[in-house]
């Protein structure tokens, strides 16, 4: 009885299986499918009787509905494939069951095979085989180019420079160091093994880390990453080569679990000290981000001092009148101003039950909606924190120099490199629960002034095991200001803040052209004048 309902249940995951195959090779085919003639015809039509803009922009407009489809076709792809996996694994349990009993039939052994040393390396040598290493591929463009990093024994010289900004270095991540030490091992014991000696009987010498020259790498995200290693040879003339390769293995599945957020409040807190019209400018973008769209946050200012709270209390007063949002707090410390202090005590005056998400905010950042899910989706009591890398926006009168009226700020944030830049040396904007926050100890509370509080706070979690969630929002902005750096800040500090007031005014090539300005007018005067 038990044999009848098994091969009645294997026949119809069979059934299922062969209905998904057939629904893969459906889109499959509906994917692939030419043009009509007709398409084809009107394209061309279309084409003779525009302009070339219009023909282009026609071709975009195609290229991009076509992408649409495609994607459309991929998801559905990615669900049935996931459904087969699951029937898949559902069979594999039911014929473990069987053969656990020792009631498996006859001809279903080959369903219960599991993935064998060799399918592995068979995967790998795939891998390799697709991977640029013995043979480049068709590029696009100059752009697609993925460049290798260049090593030795002592430093790494690469284009992609990180926070450091340095075009050579030691490798600062010990995981990056164990990797180069790794992979120069695993050399020296090919180079030194039975089969190579087998292979060059001639050599006598053993090679040791000395021999070492220089070597080469790069990691192709969806194949692995290839080492490139020379070596001394006999004479002055001789090299040895090895090319290693690290194969990347098929995605897996971690976790799929549906998110809500909708009782996921957000305190918001503003260290302050004057500024009422940045404050106003503020208050403006809350208005529209969180009290007509998103509703579910609580404000907390900390204004520093008695000057000019006045105009900070009204502006509070009349968003309440004109919105009825009440959702405010308003602390007064008569101290000298100190962000990691205001925040501090922002974080610590929540008297409400919940844990809430605190986002470490400024007074001149503007953010959005989607920045805001972002924060509640990267953030989660006691195993991530979110620290957002900014969009930091260069002087306006300089980017728009040639422009009679500076844009509504609206239309200013835009990234681009002649706009601004990302801000991947500051920490002060982030997004943590307030349990996580109390637990790490918080700010440290010695620090006056401005600079270095969040760095410290950073490092904490850093040094902590909870995840550190570190990446670029597109929805997270500093609006450029005046920046003054007060004479009676200490010599490291005055320092740090000059640096940042260079780097937020313009971009390299228009801090250029206002040195040169002179040069430039000079050249198109001689210009106009040789063409009169």
């Amino acid at each position: 009885m038990f044999k009848r309902w098994l091969l009645a249940l294997v026949a119809r995951v069979g059934l299922i299986v062969l209905g998904l195959c057939c629904c893969l090779f459906l889109f499959y085919l509906l994917a692939c499918k030419p043009a009509s003639h007709s398409s084809q015809q009107s394209l061309s039509w279309s084409a003779g009787a525009t302009s070339k803009e219009g023909y282009m922009a026609l071709l975009q407009e195609r290229e991009e509905s076509h992408r649409h489809y495609m994607n459309s076709l991929s998801k559905q792809i990615a669900q049935l494939k996931e459904a087969l996996q699951e029937r898949t694994q559902q069979l594999q349990e039911t014929l473990e069951k069987a053969k656990t009993r020792g009631i498996l039939p006859q001809g279903l052994e080959s369903l219960h095979k599991t993935p064998t040393q060799t399918d592995m390396k068979e995967f790998f040598r795939s891998q390799l085989s697709q991977a640029e290493v013995n043979s480049g591929v068709k590029l696009p463009s100059e752009y697609a180019v993925i460049p290798f990093d260049t090593f030795t024994l002592r430093r790494v010289y690469q284009l992609e420079t990180g926070l450091t900004r340095h075009p050579e270095e030691r490798p600062v991540r010990k995981d990056h160091r164990d990797e180069l030490i790794s992979t120069l091992e695993t050399a020296l014991h090919v180079l030194n093994g039975p089969q190579q000696r087998a292979d060059n009987t001639r050599r006598k010498r053993t090679y040791s880390p000395a021999d070492f020259i220089e070597g080469l790498t790069r990691t192709e995200r969806d194949r692995g990453t290839v080492y490139e290693l020379m070596f001394k040879g006999d004479g002055p003339r001789d090299f040895t080569q090895v090319v290693l390769f690290r194969p990347f293995g098929p995605v897996l599945k971690v976790k799929s679990e549906s998110v809500n957020t909708r009782s996921m409040l957000i305190n918001i807190i503003v260290p302050l000290s004057k500024r009422p019209e940045a404050f106003r400018q503020f208050i403006n973008n809350f208005r529209e981000v969180c009290i007509q769209k998103d509703s579910r946050v609580h404000l907390t200012v900390v204004y520093f001092g008695r000057d000019q709270i006045d105009q900070v209390k009204a502006v509070l007063d009349q968003t309440t009148r004109e919105t009825r949002f009440r959702s405010f707090t308003l602390i007064q410390l008569n101290e000298e101003f100190s962000r990691g202090r205001g925040l501090e005590v922002g974080a610590r005056a929540w008297r409400r039950g919940q844990n809430a998400l605190l986002f470490f905010c400024d007074v001149d950042i503007h953010f959005t909606a989607d920045f805001l899910t972002s924060c509640r989706l990267n953030a989660e009591p006691g195993k991530r924190v979110y620290y957002p890398v900014l969009f930091s926006q260069y002087n306006p009168s300089i980017i728009y120099s040639n422009q009679s009226l500076l844009p509504p700020v609206q239309q200013q944030l835009v990234i681009k490199k002649d706009t601004g830049f990302w801000r991947d040396f500051g920490f002060g904007m982030t997004c943590q629960y307030r349990s996580d926050f109390l637990n790490i100890g918080g700010f440290d509370r010695s620090i006056k002034g401005w600079g270095l509080e969040d760095v410290h706070l950073y490092r904490k979690y850093l040094h902590s095991k909870l995840m550190v969630i570190r990446s670029p929002s597109r929805g997270l902005f500093h609006l450029w200001h005046e920046k003054d750096c007060a004479d009676e800040l200490p010599p490291d500090k005055y320092k740090m803040c000059m640096q940042t007031k260079a780097i937020n005014e313009a971009s390299h090539g228009q801090l250029g052209e206002l040195l040169f300005k002179p040069e430039i007018a000079a050249h198109l005067g001689k210009q106009k004048n040789q063409g009169t």
